[in-house]
C-alpha cells in the first residue's frame, strides 16, 4: 500500500507542504491543482503556494511570539514552505517577509523536481473518490463552487461557511476582574453552565454614548468586489448595528437586562459588554456579538475604552470576509480525518486556521498523518505543549461551542497564539537567573512566553526524534 499515492487537492501553502512531507516520508503523491486550467478571483498566477495577500509570514521571534515559535517548529520538521521563505526573505525588521514570486517559484520547482510528486493541472469537482484511499482536501478560502457543494452535501449544509463573521478574542489574564464580573443573564444555568458563564463589562450612559460615537467614526475595511456584501441579521458588524440608531446596541448584544454588577450592586449598568469562554483551557474569551469591519488598529483603540478591557491583549481581532471553511471541531478527528470517511483529511484554511504559516503547518501535519497511515503505522501526534499541537488541538476539539445559542455557528478562524497552549506546570520558575528587583507586569509576561516556547521546542524536538539536533530543512 505504500506504493499507492496520496491524492492532495489544492496546491496552495497547505497542499504544497502536505505533498512535501508525504513524499519525504517515502509515499508517492499526486497533487491536483486547478490553476492553469481554471483561475480564481484572487490569484494572479498558476504557481504553487502563491501568496494572494500580504507577503509577510509575520513575526520570526521564536522566544516571545507564538507564530515565530511555529516557524521554528516547522523548520525542525523540514518544512518546504519555511525553507523557501528563508531562501527568498526580504527586509522586514523582526518579521519574515518574502519575495512572493521567488517564493512561489521555489516551492513549485522543489515539488516538480521531487521524484515522488506528480503535479496534475485539473479541477476536482467532487470529493475525492473512496478508491483514492488516502486523500487531503486543501483548497483554501476560495474553494471552487462545485467542490464546495460536494463538501456541503457530505458534511451538512450548516457545517460549511462561506464568510467568517469574527468577533475579537481576548486573553483572560489581561482582563481587569476588579471591574468585570462573572454572571449569566438572569443567572440562567444552561447545559454545562453554572449561572456565571459570562464575563460582564459595565458601561454608564456617557461611556456607552462615547463608545457608539467611536464605532461610527472608526475606520473600516471594505469588501472586495468579488466578495459581495454578505450582511444578514445573524452576523451584522457591530458598527452597522450602531448605524441603525443610538439605542440599537443596548437592545442587542450590549443589553444590560438580567445582570447585576457584583462590584456595585446598587448601580444598574446602562449597557454591558459580555465575553464568553472560547476554549476548553479557559484562557481565551470572545466578545459576544462584536463581529466587525473596523480596521485592526481601530479595534484595539476603541475596544480598550470598554471598562475592564483597558489593558486587554487580543488573541484575535474581528473581521468579516469571504472564507470557505468547515466546522472542524465537529467534523474532524484528532488526525484531521473526516469522521465517518476514513482516509479523507482536510488541511489549511478550509479547516478554520487563519494565516499563511498556520495553513502550511496544518498541511504539514496532514501530510505526515496520511503518510503514516499509507505506511501502516499510527500517526505520531504532536504534544499539546507545542505550537503544532496547540493549533491542532484547537481545530479538532479545543473550541467550545455556544450552548445557549444552539442554532448559531460559533467556531471561527483563528491564528496561533499563546492562549491555545496549556498552562505552564505549577511551580515553574519564571525569574531569569541573576534578575534583581521587581519582577512583574511586562517582565513576567515576557518570561512566561519564553518558558512556554522553550518547553514547546524541547517537546517538538522529542516528538520529531531530534533531541538537540536540528534536521536540515527541505533537503
Amino acid at each position: 500500500m505504500a506504493n499507492d499515492p496520496i491524492h492532495i487537492v489544492g496546491g496552495g501553502l497547505a497542499g504544497s507542504e502536505a505533498a512535501w512531507q508525504a513524499a519525504n516520508a517515502g509515499v508517492p503523491v499526486i497533487l491536483h491543482e486547478m490553476r492553469g486550467v481554471r483561475g480564481t478571483e484572487a490569484h494572479k498566477t498558476d504557481g504553487l503556494a502563491e501568496l494572494v495577500c500580504s507577503n509577510s509570514f509575520r513575526s520570526d521571534d521564536a522566544e516571545t511570539n507564538a507564530v515565530g515559535l511555529l516557524h521554528a517548529e516547522m523548520r525542525l520538521a523540514g518544512s518546504l514552505v519555511m525553507a523557501c521563505a528563508d531562501a527568498h526573505q526580504v527586509p522586514a525588521g523582526s518579521a519574515l517577509a518574502v519575495d512572493r514570486d521567488g517564493f512561489s517559484a521555489a516551492v513549485t520547482a522543489k515539488l516538480a523536481a521531487h521524484p515522488l510528486v506528480t503535479i496534475v493541472r485539473e479541477e476536482i469537482t467532487g470529493l475525492p473518490p473512496a478508491e483514492w484511499g488516502q486523500a487531503i482536501v486543501a483548497t483554501g478560502p476560495l474553494t471552487a463552487p462545485a467542490l464546495a457543494g460536494a463538501i456541503a452535501r457530505e458534511t451538512g449544509a450548516d457545517a460549511l461557511a462561506f464568510f467568517d463573521a469574527i468577533a475579537p478574542i481576548v486573553h483572560f489574564d489581561t482582563l481587569d476582574m476588579d471591574v468585570c464580573w462573572f454572571q449569566s443573564r438572569y443567572d440562567k444555568v444552561g447545559p454545562g453552565g453554572t449561572g456565571k458563564d459570562y464575563i460582564n463589562c459595565p458601561m454608564d450612559k456617557a461611556q456607552y454614548e462615547a463608545f457608539v460615537a467611536a464605532l461610527l467614526d472608526g475606520g473600516k475595511t471594505e469588501f472586495k468586489d468579488w466578495e459581495g456584501t454578505p450582511y444578514f441579521d445573524g452576523c451584522l458588524p457591530i458598527e452597522v448595528m450602531a448605524e441603525r440608531g443610538p439605542e440599537t446596541l443596548r437592545h442587542g448584544p450590549m443589553k444590560p437586562m438580567g445582570l447585576t454588577n457584583a462590584h456595585d450592586p446598587a448601580t444598574k449598568p446602562y449597557a454591558v459588554v459580555q465575553l464568553r469562554q472560547d476554549n476548553a483551557l479557559g484562557t481565551l474569551y470572545n466578545m459576544v456579538g462584536f463581529q466587525t469591519k473596523l480596521k485592526h488598529g481601530e479595534q484595539v483603540r476603541i475596544f480598550r475604552t470598554i471598562p475592564g478591557l483597558e489593558n486587554a491583549e487580543f488573541a484575535r481581532l474581528g473581521g468579516l470576509h469571504r472564507n470557505t471553511y468547515i466546522n472542524s471541531p465537529v467534523l474532524l478527528d484528532a488526525t484531521l480525518q473526516l469522521k465517518g470517511r476514513p482516509g479523507l483529511r482536510f488541511a489549511g484554511q478550509i479547516t478554520g486556521c487563519e494565516g499563511y504559516v498556520e495553513s502550511a503547518a496544518i498541511g504539514l501535519l496532514a501530510g505526515r498523518f496520511a503518510a503514516a497511515e499509507r505506511l501502516g503505522v499510527l500517526p505520531a501526534m504532536p504534544p499539546p505543549t507545542t505550537a503544532f499541537g496547540a493549533l491542532l488541538g484547537h481545530l479538532t476539539g479545543g473550541h467550545i461551542a455556544s450552548d445557549d445559542e444552539p442554532g448559531k455557528r460559533s467556531f471561527q478562524p483563528m491564528n496561533v497564539n499563546f492562549g491555545l497552549f496549556p498552562p505552564l506546570a505549577a511551580g515553574t520558575s519564571l525569574r531569569p537567573e541573576g534578575f534583581e528587583g521587581r519582577f512583574r507586569g511586562k517582565d513576567k509576561a515576557i518570561a512566561k512566553k519564553r518558558a512556554t516556547t522553550a518547553r514547546a521546542l524541547g517537546d517538538c524536538r522529542e516528538w520529531l526524534g531530534l533531541q538537540e539536533r536540528q534536521r536540515p530543512a527541505a533537503e
